[in-house]
């Protein structure tokens, strides 16, 4: 029998989880085993899993998992260094010249197991299967406007947390940005076809904020891109990928602009493929952006678990476009988890 193991979430900030109590349900009644580990911060109560049939670990047992149980988590294991022997269903981060990525893959070498990385769960087009992007866009572009905002006070963003639901968030900031006095800024997306740019741009016309929407078509002549500039703010939405035009290079400290905050969404600082190449780390809640230049400031929010900041919104979402994939899970050579297996394969022969 399939066994599918819900891990607690590790990371701290991190309340969301990949599986509902009502997809738990539908996986028992087609014939998986679903445990769940107890958690003391997950946004959907145990109870319900607990109801709908399955079975209740420990926080953080998934070591001590049975050898053929599927390790089910949605961020980044503690980097611990120690062998991965189960097969893992997670976001690895590992695929695209990650340095930190390296380590995890010579951890599944160690180990024998297997990751199956959510973020290339495709299906025969290419497509992704399920995506948290639009709630990272939307709190993403949430969090830049707060970084503006605090510029306008004169002061670096301040710590951020999560939200009950949508509606407390956009009533929060809106009376920050009415706090501020001034006219609302102005807002470049590029990315804006996609869901992560669909989100960010949707944050911002709720905040009375103007869009300028770029995508595909306005960045295929490869930069340089002084647009980007004119604008108060410009939020990075894309998938990057070799070829990935740089947006923002580091000539743009010092020349003259308007722009003053990048909401780097898709944050990916250590990649070797970063179209924003002006910082070297991701931010995180605590401390929501780096000044990478004071003088006019520059602010870069980069924080690599945004939809975590409406958890309950987002997991419901995510968890409704996976469970037909879960459903699946009975056959891992073939479909999207075939092609997952695939593309692990393919950047292990490196390691």
């Amino acid at each position: 029998m399939t066994h599918l193991w819900v891990r607690a979430e590790q990371r701290p900030n991190e309340e969301r989880v990949g599986l509902t109590p009502e997809g738990a349900r539908a996986l028992i009644k087609a014939g998986i085993r679903v445990t769940v580990e107890e958690s003391t911060t997950r946004a959907i109560p145990i109870d319900g899993y607990r109801d709908a049939g399955c079975e209740i670990a420990p926080e953080n047992s998934w070591p001590d998992a049975p050898a053929d149980a599927i390790i089910f988590g949605l961020k980044e294991l503690p980097d611990d260094g120690t062998p991965l022997p189960h097969r893992h269903i997670m976001f690895g981060h590992a695929f695209k010249g990650q340095h930190s990525g390296r380590r995890l893959l010579e951890r599944f070498k160690a180990g024998g197991g297997t990751l199956y990385d959510l973020e290339y769960l495709v299906d025969e087009t290419g497509r992704r299967v399920a995506a948290f992007g639009y709630w990272a866009g939307f709190a993403g572009a949430a969090v830049s406007l707060k970084a503006w905002a605090a510029q306008r006070r004169g002061q670096i963003c301040g710590p951020v947390g999560a939200y009950p639901d949508k509606d407390a968030l956009l009533t929060d900031l809106g009376a920050e940005l009415d706090a501020t006095g001034t006219a609302r800024p102005r807002a470049i997306v590029i990315g804006a076809l996609g869901r992560v740019g669909t989100g960010a741009s949707d944050l911002c016309e709720a905040m009375g904020v103007a869009v300028t929407r770029w995508d595909m078509a306005e960045t295929a002549h490869g930069g340089p891109f002084p647009e980007i500039l004119d604008h108060d703010l410009f939020l990075n939405c894309i998938f990057a990928r070799p070829g990935t035009p740089v947006f923002v290079p580091r000539a743009a400290l010092t020349a003259r602009r308007r722009l003053c905050v990048i909401g780097d969404v898709a944050c990916d600082p250590d990649s070797d493929y970063n179209p924003v190449p002006i910082y070297d780390r991701a931010t995180t809640w605590d401390a929501p952006v780096i000044r990478v230049h004071d003088d006019p400031p520059l602010d870069v929010m980069a924080i690599d678990n945004l939809p975590s900041m409406l958890p309950l919104e987002s997991s419901r979402d995510y968890a409704e476009q996976l469970l037909p994939s879960l459903l699946t899970l009975g056959d891992l050579d073939a479909g999207v988890w075939g092609r997952a297996r695939a593309t692990f394969e393919e950047h292990m022969k490196g390691i």
